[in-house]
């Protein structure tokens, strides 16, 4: 599964895993989140609805460039520094390219838009 991830007019890809969570995910799109700044390694927005936890484990430790959501807050994440494990944390995929390093040097509070992608 693949979206499609527009922040400020530029446009970003993903993929995500074969899970329950990732599949609940694309239920809802298209989706357009304000997404902030969170301890200057990620940046998130919550969702409308809770994703579904079967199968995922308890946390997770995840990578730069990685998309995840934050089962607490119910909040949609996009990694762009090094974030460490935390419990609640499910990691829904990748960003392709340099799309972590882009969204890096966006500071401050951001528009996202997220659609779903053919395959």
């Amino acid at each position: 599964m693949r979206i499609g991830i527009t922040i400020g007019g530029q446009p970003f890809q993903a993929t995500l895993d074969d899970s329950a969570a990732a599949r609940d995910l694309i239920a809802q799109l298209p989706l357009t989140l304000e997404m902030r700044d969170h301890g200057a390694v990620e940046k998130r927005g919550p969702l409308p609805s809770p994703l579904s936890l079967d199968g995922q484990p308890r946390g997770a430790d995840p990578d730069v460039g990685d998309v995840g959501y934050y089962a607490p807050g119910h909040d949609f994440v996009l990694y762009y520094g090094d974030q460490s494990y935390y419990d609640g944390i499910v990691v829904l995929g990748r960003m392709l390219d340099d799309a972590a390093e882009c969204i890096a040097e966006m500071r401050g509070s951001v528009t996202a838009t997220i659609t779903a992608l053919s395959n």
